[in-house]
């Protein structure tokens, strides 16, 4: 006898999650890093979202799709702290 599957859990919250965490993590190295320091702790910091990113998509447990969810969650991440980093260099310019 099989048991019935259970409903799986909903993938974009992994990759929403991530998204969130790049985007806390960017705000808090703008605002509480040095400016000759941003550009370093920015990269330290994409890299633990990416590395968060493969841990999140793999405690979901499935393979489909595994590649395009973490793909997904990296590169979402990568704009937004770019974005967010952006904002902090006019605004280190203009002041």
């Amino acid at each position: 006898m099989t048991q019935p599957a259970l409903a799986p859990r909903n993938a974009l919250v992994g990759v929403l999650v991530v998204w969130g965490v790049a985007l806390v993590a960017s705000v808090g190295v703008g605002i509480f890093v040095p400016e000759e320091w941003r550009v370093p702790w920015l990269l330290v910091a994409f890299g633990c979202v990416v590395l968060l990113s493969f841990a999140v998509q793999l405690w979901y447990g499935r393979t489909q799709g595994f590649i395009f969810r973490v793909g997904g969650s990296a590169i979402g991440a990568l704009l937004l702290m770019g974005v967010i980093s952006v904002g902090f260099a006019l605004a280190a310019l203009v002041a």
